[in-house]
C-alpha cells in the first residue's frame, strides 16, 4: 500500500497542477441536485423519488445501462438558460480542480429530437462559455454525432451547426460504440473536415481495436476518445505513438462501466510507460463519481503514478488540445513553473 502521508500530499499537488480536460460531456454533468432543481423550474415529472434514488441508479453494467438514464436525465434541459446553468456548474467544478482550459462534447441530436432548438443548446453553452473567462477557464466546444443514430442523420445534425461554425472547434462520435463502428460516419466526417473542423472520434472503449484503426484510416480523426483497447495490438500503439496523437483516457468512468474492472489495473501506468501521449479525464463526471482531480487521485492514491506522471499527464492535455500555439505554450508555462516550485 501507498505511504499516507505522501498520497496526501500527492493529492495536494493534483490539486494545484495546472491542467486541461479534453474529454468532458457536458450533459453528462447533470448532477442530481441540478436535475431535480431544472425539473421543477419546467414542470417536468422524474421517475426518481428524490437525489438518492438517482444516485442508486448510478450502476451501471455496461455502457448502455449508463446511456438509457443519461438520455433520461437530459429531458430537463428545455431552456437557453438551462443549458447555460449545466455549463456554468461544470465550470466552477473546473475551474476549483484548476483546469485553466476545457473542451465539451455536447451531443445536440439528444436535444433537436426532442423538439429543442439547435440555437437554444448552442446560445446557452455560448454564453456560458463566455463568462467562464472570469473563472480563468478557456473553453472549446465539439459538436457530438450520436453513433446508434444513422449517418443521415448526423448529416442532418451538422447543417444545424452550419450557422454556429466560429463557435466549434471539432465534432466527435459519441454514444452505443459496439455494432456502430466508425467507418459508418466516414461522409460526414468528411464534410466536418472540410468545412474546417477538426475530428475526434471514442473508440476502443468497448470496441474493438480494429474500430481504432477505422478512426485513424476512414475517419482520418486528430484524437482519440478512450483508445484502452488499443494496447492490445502492438502495432496499433507503435502507429499511435509514431504519429504523436493524444488518447482522452477516462479512468473513472473506465471502472464505472466494467471497461476496467479492477482500477489498480488500470492502463494508464502502461500507457505512459510505453510512451503514448495519454491524458486524464472525467468524462461524464455525475455519472461515474468525480471530476477530473477525482481521476487522477484514483490513480495516486493506488499508487499507479507519481508526480513526474501527474506533470507528463497534464503537459499531454495541453499538447493535445485544440487551441493555438501561443495558448498552448502559455499553459505549458504555468505547468512547468507550478512542478518546478513544488
Amino acid at each position: 500500500m501507498p505511504d499516507t502521508y505522501a498520497v496526501a500530499a500527492l493529492a495536494t499537488f493534483v490539486d494545484g497542477l495546472p491542467k486541461a480536460e479534453l474529454h468532458l460531456h457536458i450533459e453528462g454533468s447533470l448532477e442530481p441536485e441540478l436535475m431535480f432543481a431544472l425539473a421543477r423550474r419546467n414542470h417536468i415529472a422524474l421517475p426518481f423519488a428524490d437525489v438518492e434514488a438517482v444516485r442508486a441508479a448510478y450502476d451501471f453494467s455496461n455502457l448502455q445501462d449508463f446511456l438509457d438514464i443519461y438520455y433520461q436525465g437530459a429531458n430537463v434541459l428545455q431552456t437557453e438558460d438551462d443549458f447555460y446553468d449545466l455549463a456554468m456548474a461544470y465550470f466552477r467544478r473546473a475551474a476549483a480542480d484548476n483546469v485553466r482550459h476545457a473542451e465539451i462534447f455536447f451531443d445536440p441530436q439528444t436535444h433537436t429530437d426532442r423538439g429543442i432548438p439547435y440555437a437554444v443548446v448552442i446560445d446557452g453553452l455560448w454564453r456560458a462559455i463566455q463568462d467562464a473567462k472570469t473563472l480563468n477557464l478557456s473553453v472549446s466546444l465539439i459538436h457530438s454525432f450520436l453513433r446508434h443514430l444513422s449517418e443521415d442523420a448526423a448529416f442532418d445534425s451538422l447543417a444545424m451547426a452550419q450557422p454556429y461554425l466560429d463557435r466549434l472547434v471539432a465534432v466527435g462520435l459519441d454514444s452505443s460504440e459496439l455494432g456502430h463502428p466508425p467507418s459508418k460516419f466516414a461522409g460526414v466526417f468528411a464534410k466536418a473536415r472540410d468545412m474546417g473542423l477538426m475530428l475526434c472520434c471514442h473508440a476502443g472503449e468497448e470496441g474493438p481495436p480494429d474500430y481504432v484503426y477505422e478512426a485513424l484510416d476512414v475517419l482520418e480523426i486528430d484524437r482519440i476518445d478512450h483508445g484502452n483497447r488499443a494496447l492490445e495490438d502492438p502495432l496499433l500503439v507503435a502507429r499511435i505513438i509514431d504519429e504523436g496523437l493524444t488518447l482522452t483516457v477516462c479512468p473513472l468512468s473506465n471502472h464505472k462501466l466494467c471497461v476496467v474492472p479492477d482500477l489498480d489495473f488500470h492502463p494508464i501506468p502502461a500507457m505512459l510507460k510505453q510512451g503514448l501521449k495519454a491524458t486524464i479525464n472525467s468524462d461524464d463526471p455525475a455519472y461515474f463519481g468525480g471530476y477530473v482531480n477525482d481521476n487522477f487521485k484514483a490513480l495516486t492514491g493506488r499508487g499507479l503514478i507519481g508526480k513526474k506522471d501527474c506533470v507528463t499527464l497534464a503537459l499531454n492535455s495541453i499538447d493535445g488540445a485544440f487551441i493555438d500555439f501561443d495558448r498552448k505554450a502559455q499553459l505549458r508555462a504555468e505547468i512547468e513553473a507550478y512542478a518546478a516550485g513544488r
